[in-house]
């Protein structure tokens, strides 16, 4: 099947490719600090010009396609046979230095393949996820919530991402994983450098030692946590497909957990709406939340497949094993879908959607919710230091994420730990 030459703008006045990857034109980059300040102003720019499907870049010379149209993403979500999310032909011509390809290779987890072998994964995963006790969890949120605020709340002052977003999320993935400390530190640098797209080769390996001593320890010494049940399904998974499924569970389970815990930290902190009806207590925590998946989902682009062949998506040609992003949140904001108000409403993509979509949504939820109320119950008068303009966010393809949320409140002695 041939691909058609790019075309002359349509009737709409939007420009008309041929593929998005292969076109002339400039490609929006989701690398820049730009992007990162005003990734909405952007999105809007995109639809406008692009329609659905927007030519980008995911790092310098890594093109892509970005779906920023709600109903053309539940469309790819929901048609596998067309849209793989296996990479492998794809990163044959992806230098090995390259910033993004630790996110995107090809590793034999759910993440990463498709038909029978993504099922055989997919089902260990949620073996090992579906027996975490949510009165348990509740239990652990708070036991390591405490301290941290501890640590700061005699000072009238924190930064809540690496003084309690980050730190809470760590742990309480460990916790689940049954990880002692100090392999636990070892993934964590790694999966830092991978997102980061900083010394990323070198994360990853990182990373594959330290999970490879944690599923070796839980085979000799198993226990009641995550990585012992996937060790011991019945799938039989090696210890290199071990390694890569805990490889998954700490890219979902830190970063995303951590920028999902801060954005709605901001949004209850800035918007009126929301910060002084929560902690007035007429909306809950979980509302906020349902904005910010809206919004501002922590994972802003990812759900990446490759097509098997060129296929024809909204009158664009979409060329065969090149990457196909979903924009969570310019979908969530796509102007034929976006409503006012969203609060209980779970229409959103945050989590993805058909055969791919997180197992792990509802412990999202309950861990997030729970580490907010923890820290506007111990300090109801926290406010946000300094103007939102002072706020910056990271720059990166995929994540949306701040690098600091300054907070000050009244001093407030500790806490009681549990």
């Amino acid at each position: 099947m041939t691909m058609p030459p790019s075309s002359a703008p349509g009737p709409s006045g939007r420009a008309q490719l041929g593929s998005p990857i292969d076109t002339d034109g400039p490609r929006a980059s989701l690398y820049s600090p730009e992007f990162a300040a005003d990734p909405h102003g952007a999105y809007r720019e995109m639809r406008k010009r692009y329609g659905s499907l927007v030519p980008v870049d995911l790092a310098p010379g890594v093109p892509a396609t970005l779906v920023v149209g709600y109903y053309t993403a539940l469309r790819i979500f929901n048609d596998e046979d067309h849209f793989p999310a296996d990479p492998r032909i794809w990163q044959q011509d992806i230098p090995t230095g390259c910033p993004v390809l630790p996110m995107m290779q090809w590793r034999p987890n759910a993440l990463r393949n498709a038909g029978n072998e993504h099922i055989r994964y997919r089902q260990t995963n949620t073996a090992g996820l579906d027996k975490v006790d949510p009165y348990w969890l509740h239990d652990t949120v708070a036991q390591i919530a405490t301290p941290l605020i501890n640590s700061f709340c005699t000072a009238g002052s924190a930064d809540l991402v690496r003084g309690y977003a980050f730190p809470l999320a760590f742990a309480v993935l460990n916790a689940m994983l049954g990880c002692p400390a100090e392999i636990a530190q070892q993934a964590a640098t790694g999966m830092a450098a991978i997102f980061e797209g900083v010394d990323a080769d070198r994360g990853n390996k990182m990373l594959v030692g330290a999970l490879l001593e944690l599923t070796q320890l839980k085979r000799a010494e198993p226990g009641d946590d995550v990585t012992t049940r996937m060790v011991q399904h019945s799938s039989g998974l090696s210890d290199t497909e071990m390694v890569h499924q805990l490889a998954t569970l700490y890219g979902a389970g830190i970063e995303p957990q951590q920028n999902l815990i801060v954005n709605t930290l901001l949004l209850i902190l800035t918007d009126e709406r929301f910060g002084s009806e929560v902690l007035g207590g007429s909306l809950s925590t979980r509302d906020a939340l349902d904005e910010v998946l809206f919004t501002d989902p922590p994972m802003a682009n990812f759900c990446i497949s490759f097509p098997r062949q060129p296929i024809l998506i909204d009158d664009i040609w979409l060329p065969a094993h090149q990457p196909v992003v979903i924009s969570m949140a310019a979908c969530n904001n796509d102007p034929e879908i976006s409503v006012d108000q969203h609060s209980g409403n779970r229409s959103h993509l945050a989590w993805g959607a058909g055969p791919h979509v997180c197992p792990a949504s509802s412990m999202a939820y309950m861990i997030a919710q729970d580490a907010i109320d923890q820290l506007l119950d111990a300090l109801p008068e926290i406010r946000l230091a300094g103007s939102l303009s002072d706020l910056t966010w990271r720059p990166g393809p995929f994540h949306r994420a701040l690098t600091a949320l300054p907070v000050v409140f009244p001093p407030a002695p500790p806490l009681p730990e549990v």
